[in-house]
């Protein structure tokens, strides 16, 4: 992979941690309202806790944004659409697997959907779909990488 379609990469890898915890925050935090960052019988806790997480993936997407402007501006960003797209994918797939294990499994702090029947299998489908995001990721980064050369 040349140097510049790396960058693009890299990018993306950025912007797709950042997009898929702002789709985790947005559609499972606010909109559902199935859990927050925290659970806690102290409602100032969760909304607090809810806002750190707004503010570590906004914090990804404004590096992701700048790295593209950084690297646009010295020539050293390619422009092969896949490889940036399955950055994105890998990257919200990486998102999805890191915090699910790491968030509903060993620390615990919350389930994706605590007071569902099983919350077990939403918990799983959760990791299931960073997996999935990662194989249709590499599958494009492959496809970006066959193009160009």
């Amino acid at each position: 992979m040349t140097k510049e379609n790396k960058n693009l990469f890299v990018a993306g890898f950025i912007l797709g941690l950042g997009i898929l915890g702002a789709i985790d925050g947005v559609v499972f935090h606010q909109l559902l309202q199935w859990h927050h960052m925290i659970l806690s019988p102290n409602i100032k806790v969760e909304i607090f806790t809810d806002g750190l997480f707004t503010a570590a993936f906004s914090a990804l997407m404004v590096w992701g944004a700048i790295k593209i402007f950084r690297d646009a501006r010295k020539h050293e960003l390619g422009h092969n659409g896949n490889i940036f797209l399955s950055g994105i994918l890998i990257g919200g797939g990486v998102f999805n697997l890191v915090e699910g294990i790491i968030d509903h499994h060993i620390l615990q702090l919350h389930r994706v959907r605590p007071m569902a029947e099983n919350p077990l299998m939403y918990d799983l489908a959760f990791l299931a779909s960073g997996v999935i995001l990662i194989l249709i990721g590499y599958w494009l980064k492959n496809q970006g990488q066959k193009a160009h050369d």
